[in-house]
């Protein structure tokens, strides 16, 4: 095999060595044979040991923006290793920090005006938790302990994450370690029941902006978002809107709230916050959430909550070069096309076939729900072994066919880079509709 960039292990040895010391997330290691293995990517495509390329359907787990190794995003990181690596924001700063937080303010929902920064998505819901609750603390509120959230949330893994999410799957074996949420089903009735019960005692209200990504693409009704923002005005609750996975163009916008003009409290932001390239993340503030924790040092009223690659100045300057890439490359706009041409596709290829019960579609996010027959109700996201059998094996027919999709459960999900072109698009339908012929059948 040549390549590129030779490797200096076997891609035998390699899947043993896989098999022998790594630990997949959200995997059965007992199952876990012959792992595909990434070499390198170029463009909107992956490729193996072997040198079998993939079309990267779901954006290397929702995180790629602008496509694999863009010349633009590779020399930010070039011109920043060559400065410095990494140093600490506690009791410093560095340019690119101050650069990306700036940048993200001006295209950030009004209002918001500082920025956090963390390392993943659960610590920008995590560092969003407990800001809120303090917030409440020091405002001297201090029945405001109650978070409100979505059944089949889904706001990362960890333990404060876990308590507002709602994936029982995922959830339910943590509970004796978790801190008590009210969840609700996505409807304008549940939303107005909730505040009026549970008005005085609620700290904030989280949710996804538009589409439940995790819970397989569930999409909520038009104006709940609106609504659940008057409502948390009226009652005094903070609004976070979790846009880890929908922040960033995804949904046809740069951020899912600015469709119904949402300015939430808290904004939690990380994957495509880099382009994909780097761990990183943010949690941005308003300042009536900031001012909060001003005061003298003896007040305590300090945020104490870090981490130590906070801020990290490589995955900064490749985010602020993403940033700049959404204008000079016109990102939004070309996404607004693609995504009226993914529309047309599911619409003619995969909406019609027999053992498709859903498709749900919010931009460029996408859930296509898997049943035995058209005449049996949707099932949950992980019901029966059926289910999620067929997506899983959807998904490895695919790989066949050089398409690299995952499903969560019964359902397939595409959400490809917003660099996909129009031909790639008409391959990862035409190819998941293949797939879903040959192992549900026509």
């Amino acid at each position: 095999m040549t390549t590129d960039h030779p490797m200096s292990v076997h891609p035998g040895l390699l899947a043993e060595l896989d098999q022998a010391h790594v630990w997949h997330p959200f995997t059965q290691m007992q199952e876990w044979t012959a792992p595909l293995i990434i070499d390198r990517a170029e463009g909107n495509e992956l490729i193996d040991t072997a040198g079998q390329r993939y079309l990267d359907g779901i954006s290397s787990l929702w995180t790629n923006v602008h496509g694999h190794r863009h010349p633009k995003l590779d020399e930010a990181l070039r011109v920043q290793l060559d400065k410095v690596a990494h140093t600490t924001l506690l009791g410093l700063s560095n340019v690119p920090s101050i650069e990306l937080a700036a940048k993200l303010v001006e295209v950030a929902p009004a209002g918001l005006t500082r920025v956090f920064y963390s390392d993943s998505g659960s610590t920008a819901v995590e560092v969003a938790l407990k800001m809120a609750f303090q917030f409440h603390r020091q405002k001297g509120s201090e029945t405001r302990t109650r978070f409100l959230a979505l059944i089949d949330a889904y706001h990362g893994d960890t333990v404060g994450a876990v308590s507002v999410g709602g994936m029982e799957l995922f959830h339910s074996i943590f509970r004796p370690m978790l801190f008590g949420a009210t969840h609700i089903p996505p409807t304008l009735e549940a939303l107005e029941a909730a505040f009026a019960q549970h008005g005085p005692e609620l700290a904030a209200f989280i949710v996804e902006p538009l589409v439940q990504g995790a819970a397989g693409m569930l999409l909520q009704p038009p104006g709940f978002l609106a609504r659940a923002r008057q409502l948390c005005d009226a009652h005094g609750v903070l609004l976070i809107c979790d846009e880890v996975a929908t922040g960033f163009g995804r949904t046809g916008t740069m951020f899912a709230c600015q469709q119904e003009q949402v300015a939430p409290d808290l904004l939690c932001l990380a994957k495509g916050i880099s382009g994909g390239y780097l761990p990183l993340a943010a949690t941005l503030a308003n300042e009536r959430v900031y001012q909060a924790f001003l005061g003298p040092f003896a007040s305590k009223r300090t945020f104490f909550h870090g981490h130590t690659y906070t801020g990290n100045p490589l995955a900064c300057a490749v985010g602020l070069a993403s940033l700049r890439l959404f204008e000079e490359e016109q990102v939004l706009e070309r996404t607004a096309t693609r995504i009226a041409e993914l529309r047309r596709l599911l619409d003619a290829h995969i909406a019609p076939l027999s053992h498709v019960g859903d498709v749900r579609q919010c931009g460029l996010m996408v859930g296509i729900e898997l049943v035995r027959d058209r005449g049996i109700p949707h099932p949950p996201l992980v019901p029966y072994l059926y289910e999620e059998t067929m997506g899983a094996k959807v998904c490895v027919d695919l790989r066949r066919r050089g398409v690299m999709l995952r499903p969560l459960g019964s359902v397939v999900v595409l959400m490809p880079p917003l660099s996909i072109t129009a031909d790639e698009l008409v391959r990862l339908v035409e190819s998941t509709r293949a797939s879903i012929v040959a192992v549900c059948g026509a």
